[in-house]
């Protein structure tokens, strides 16, 4: 559902460093070479670690909403995670989502994503009923297409390796601004809350 003038769609995430971004495009660009025209991929200068999507939110509602994930992140001190394995959502056989893992400093990562999810439900927020599952999203398989070419590009995916690691020292978490457009998303950063302030 798109925002109304007074309201804007978004999201809490983490950036990644330019080096990930690189790297990634890089991956997009040898798996695009199989053409699949079932497949949308997303741009590698917008790929970000989401950790709670907000939806639509009235604009004058910024201000609470950061100083609610400054307190969520204030006691967490910077952590390093990398960027390791490649998978599909829901399964190999009738992939919808397919995404590049994220390793390293795992439990912190948790502990920040269960700290916002608990400070935010206190300003009406719906808390996440799935468990996190931290990953950033290369490509989505079209609405319509068929279980065989799912089935394909599930094992496709699956007999791809993706040897490389990215390195990503999170010191700040941002609340972005998603605004959607016929050639893609565009994303704004409202605001950046440094960790363990």
């Amino acid at each position: 559902m798109p925002a109304s003038p007074e309201e804007i769609r978004s999201f809490i995430a983490i950036e990644l460093p330019p080096k990930a971004k690189q790297g990634l495009a890089k991956l997009r660009t040898a798996l695009e070479k199989n053409e699949q025209k079932f497949v949308k991929w997303v741009d590698p200068a917008g790929i970000h670690l989401t950790l709670k999507f907000l939806g639509n939110i009235p604009f004058k509602q910024v201000a609470e909403i950061s100083k609610a994930i400054e307190d969520a992140a204030s006691g967490v001190l910077t952590f390093s995670l990398e960027i390791s394995g490649i998978g599909v959502f829901p399964n190999p056989k009738q992939p919808r989502v397919f995404w590049v893992g994220i390793g390293g400093e795992l439990d912190k990562l948790s502990v920040l994503q269960q700290n916002i999810d608990s400070t935010l439900a206190s300003l009406g927020f719906a808390r996440e009923e799935r468990p996190f599952m931290p990953h950033l999203t290369l490509a989505r398989v079209r609405q319509g297409t068929s279980l065989e070419e799912r089935r394909t590009f599930g094992e496709f995916v699956t007999s791809t390796t993706f040897e490389d690691s990215y390195h990503i020292e999170v010191e700040a978490l941002n609340l972005m601004k998603s605004q959607l457009t016929p050639a893609g998303a565009i994303y704004t950063r409202l605001s950046e809350i440094r960790l363990g302030h």
